[in-house]
């Protein structure tokens, strides 16, 4: 079977034949268009449905292993046809889910992009954004369609597909590549390349990383008809389940959360949703014409982390208490806390020089010294970028908080950034000493 994994028919029974799983198949199938995949190799009949629980493990028993569903919703997905008209199609079509496609062949990078992307539908405003493992190597980032407005540009937005998402989708991968690329470079470019089986030449263009040359966000393929595999459903490359996640668990996301035996339906996949409360999203997508435009929501989020560089260094007596812990050396985390300190320094005024110095005695007090190319890769790729861009925000649980370094004083709360609280209390002490001094 190629690169798919024989399931035996013992395994695929004891999991289908779970009531809890087959309404939470059925429960994702409403209004959808349902096929069924034999090993992997391809669907079953088209257009097919799934009404009724037992019609879940029916499916298996004639041999199928996997289940799939289209982002679109049709008043009656079995009137569709192959080669109809699209006004046939938007007459039958109710509306379209957003789902995104993220894919890599190390996992931990497609984790990295699928919170990037997270962060961006929030950024918009969208709350209720739902997240699923693809159940092998990605995630599958999914927004309802209530949360869309009824129109935009005039146009029915049930209309706009695959227009639709995938302009949102190339909106989201041009807002993303910036910070993408500093996070993934966690990793030197040479193990970056060696970890999705590319050439570093592959992925380092005009002496940069290009993030999308490692994974991808499925942006071109998305079709009419476009099938994604159903939450909960198997996936016969790994064997696992593609399971539901919150969004904030995706960084730590283990796959032996998706092993058959421990998976519990108890998240819902694309819940209902705030309605409009997508409309900033898709009105920016379709305003976003080419990758050399930038709109303001774009520079917002890609730019929003740059300010007044500050031209003399702070003294380490002034750094937050979440900075003071990590250069006292990390267990775990290292290559997060390296990303945070290099933001860090050189944005409180630190020259490359003094961070290195730094940096290289931080990294003799961790449990496991991160490798020198790695601290210095790190920071020549920053050096080159030629910018100062500030640290997560405190309120990024991705970060401080999962770290286990947050640990707030009583300025803390007065700001929002690690170098905010570096400045505003290296002021606030200055200031203190001249009311002393009159």
């Amino acid at each position: 079977m190629g690169d798919y994994k024989q399931i035996h028919i013992s395994t695929l029974l004891k999991y289908y034949k779970r009531a809890e799983i087959q309404e939470a198949l059925v429960q994702s199938a409403d209004h959808k268009e349902v096929a069924v995949s034999y090993g992997g190799t391809g669907y079953g009949k088209r257009p097919d449905v799934l009404k009724y629980p037992k019609d879940v493990l029916e499916a298996v028993k004639q041999g199928a292993t996997s289940f799939h569903c289209s982002e679109e919703l049709w008043n009656n997905p079995l009137q569709v046809t192959t080669g109809a008209k699209p006004e046939d199609l938007n007459n039958l079509r109710i509306g379209w889910d957003l789902i995104l496609d993220i894919d890599c062949p190390e996992l931990e990078y497609s984790k990295i992009a699928a919170d990037l992307i997270v962060q961006a539908l929030q950024h918009h405003g969208i709350k209720n954004v739902s997240v699923k493992f693809s159940g092998n190597h990605g995630f599958h980032i999914g927004v309802p369609y209530e949360a869309f407005p009824e129109t935009v540009n005039g146009k029915p937005i049930k209309d706009l597909f695959p227009d639709g998402p995938r302009k949102i989708a190339m909106y989201l991968q041009a807002m993303i590549k910036e910070p993408l690329a500093q996070r993934l470079l966690q990793d030197a470019p040479a193990k970056i390349a060696e970890k999705v089986k590319k050439t570093v030449s592959e992925i380092i263009k005009d002496g940069q990383l290009e993030p999308f040359s490692v994974l991808s966000i499925d942006t071109i393929l998305i079709a009419t008809r476009h099938l994604y595999r159903m939450p909960y459903s198997l996936n016969e490359k790994s064997g696992l389940v593609s399971v539901v996640i919150k969004p904030e668990e995706i960084l730590s996301f283990d796959k032996k959360d998706a092993i058959p035996e421990k998976v519990v339906p108890k998240l819902v996949y694309l819940e209902k949703a705030v309605p409009g409360e997508a409309k900033k999203l898709i009105v920016n997508a379709f305003d976003y014409k080419t990758s050399q435009e930038t709109p303001q929501e774009l520079k917002e989020l890609t730019e929003k982390k740059e300010y007044e560089p500050i031209t003399e260094a702070v003294p380490e007596q002034y750094f937050p208490p979440c900075i003071q812990l990590i250069t006292q050396g990390l267990k775990d985390g290292r290559k997060r806390a390296l990303f945070i300190l290099i933001n860090f320094l050189t944005s409180a005024g630190w020259s490359y020089e003094m961070a290195e110095k730094y940096l290289t005695e931080w990294n003799k007090k961790n449990a496991e010294p991160l490798r020198e190319v790695l601290v210095q890769g790190q920071l020549r790729y920053h050096k080159m970028m030629k910018k100062k861009v500030l640290p997560p925000n405190c309120d990024n649980k991705a970060y401080m908080a999962d770290l286990g370094v947050c640990k707030p004083d009583n300025f803390c709360s007065k700001v929002k950034n690690p170098v905010n609280y570096a400045v505003a209390k290296q002021r606030m002490t200055a200031r203190n000493k001249d009311k002393e001094k009159l």
